[in-house]
């Protein structure tokens, strides 16, 4: 079968068919297949690295090489390789329940390979989101069918095209097509669907694989806040949150969304932002660097949120330079955007910018931003710029979010083994590192027993005799008692809350 032509509902579900029929047949596969498959993955990106930046550069119409460089391919290579190295590890069986082995029981859990799971890939990075996970399905031994962004066409028939010279299509498949596609993609009965992209997407995934059962890992966006401590260093604060809002034109799930500074500093705060911007893009038309918006119809969102602040009351700085009209719809490339005296009835307080917009409001007490961002869904990365004390471990304390990054963007996912997942409505699940494997592997229980008399039937199925009654009986009564004991109030009980 050529996966170059999977498109149509049935053709889909016959690809999924052929995937787990060849799944049962051949049966979990060894360390060295699994580390075979990651590693045709690898040579897929690498052997085509330049024609893979080609199309990504052409399908964002201006896009930084050398940032595409790093961000889509190299900056998943180390996450890659520590998932290959530790497979082996993994894949051991644990032995729970030691006691349990005095009464001739033997237990182990076992991870075990899901069978076929499905990955839709977003378009702001639509090679790295999804080679990385589909390393980490391979690693818990699964096979693996790929639904590329339509937004980013150029990318996604570049990788179907590529995929039958390193895979056979029971291994992996590269799926393109519309939303009309997608759709049915994420109505099969998949052994789990990984999906990457806006929540507002991933509530119409999770809706679809529920007609099937099929568990869900939603990797989503959100607001992400930044808050500048009053310990925080200003200017270095405000370089470093100003040029991570910039990382691929804004259009980062990560990236800072708005940033909360202590009143008698956000002047001073916006002085470091404008001159850190200015300083890194002197030019930005002609600007082969600069990111433009991915196409024309989140150009004019961007622009209407913009356009919508300001007609509400909003000061509005482009950071553009003297010689140049932006936005222009020509290039789709946004001036550097800071948004101040952003209140609720503007748009942009509660639609994820995806831009080069930053948002800056100010606090006059931690306890007040710390409430301004419990009030809103739960982000996908809290920032905090300032020292690692006691306002800080508050901060983390009191607030939801899917990581915490502290002091520079997005270094909660360096560490190669760390989680990363949303949380509320920036998502569920997590992979990178084991957690990625945990995610694609079931664990499965295996339990049992040699003893030559009955455990569980003796005292589960009827007739029951006196004596076990009575056993029933005691049993109730001391762990009654054990429970009021550690209350340490007989018979009365007392409820409290940390306020």
């Amino acid at each position: 079968m050529d996966s170059t032509a999977v498109s149509l509902p049935d053709e889909l579900r016959a690809v999924l068919e052929l995937q787990r029929e060849s799944f049962l047949r051949a049966g979990p596969p060894d360390v060295a297949l699994r580390r075979n498959r990651i590693d045709r993955l690898l040579a897929l990106v690498l052997d085509n690295t330049d024609a893979f930046v080609d199309a990504l550069v052409a399908d964002f119409g201006s896009k930084s090489r050398t940032g595409t460089l790093f961000t889509e391919i190299l900056g998943m290579m180390s996450v890659i390789e520590h998932t290959r190295s530790n497979i082996p590890r993994w894949m051991r069986a644990t032995k729970p329940a030691r006691a349990a082995r005095l009464f001739g029981i033997r237990a182990e859990v076992q991870p075990a390979p899901l069978g076929v799971v499905g990955i839709i890939g977003p378009w702001n990075f639509p090679l790295h989101l999804v080679v990385l996970p589909a390393s980490a399905a391979f690693a818990a031994g699964n096979r693996v069918m790929i639904k590329m962004s339509e937004v980013t066409p150029n990318t996604a028939d570049l990788l179907r095209a590529l995929a039958p010279k390193y895979f056979d299509v029971s291994e992996l498949a590269v799926v393109t097509g519309d939303a009309q596609v997608g759709a049915a993609f994420a109505g099969l009965p998949f052994d789990h669907l990984f999906f990457t992209g806006s929540p507002r997407v991933g509530a119409l995934v999770q809706r679809a694989a529920a007609d099937n059962l099929v568990p869900v890992t939603l990797e989503l966006g959100g607001k992400n806040p930044v808050v500048v401590a009053p310990d925080a260093e200003i200017s270095r604060a405000a370089t470093r949150i100003a040029l991570g809002r910039m990382v691929n034109g804004g259009q980062v799930c990560v990236c800072p969304d708005y940033v909360l500074v202590p009143e008698a500093k956000v002047d001073q705060f916006v002085v470091g932002a404008r001159e850190a911007l200015r300083t890194a893009f002197p030019t930005i038309t002609d600007n082969e660097d600069y990111p433009a918006c991915v196409n024309r119809a989140n150009f004019e969102r961007v622009v209407g949120l913009i356009e919508d602040a300001q007609l509400k009351g909003a000061r509005v700085e482009s950071v553009a330079p003297p010689s140049e009209r932006l936005p222009d719809r020509a290039t789709g490339k946004i001036a550097p955007t800071i948004v101040r005296d952003i209140d609720d009835s503007m748009a942009i307080s509660t639609e994820e910018v995806f831009g080069p917009v930053l948002g800056v409001l100010t606090y006059r007490s931690l306890g007040e931003a710390v409430a301004y961002i419990n009030r809103r869904p739960a982000p996908l990365v809290a920032y905090w710029f300032g020292g690692d004390g006691k306002d800080f471990r508050d901060f983390v304390a009191n607030t939801r979010s899917g990581g915490v990054a502290r002091n520079e963007f997005g270094i909660h996912m360096f560490p190669s083994d760390a989680p990363f997942g949303g949380v509320g409505n920036s998502g569920m699940g997590a992979y990178h590192g084991k957690a990625g494997f945990d995610t694609f592997s079931h664990r499965r229980s295996i339990v049992g027993t040699d003893l030559p008399i009955p455990i569980t039937t003796s005292v589960a199925v009827p007739p029951f005799g006196r004596g076990i009654r009575a056993v029933g009986k005691w049993m109730v009564w001391s762990q009654r008692r054990r429970a009021h004991r550690r209350l340490g109030r007989g018979n009365e009980f007392h409820h409290s809350s940390r306020q």
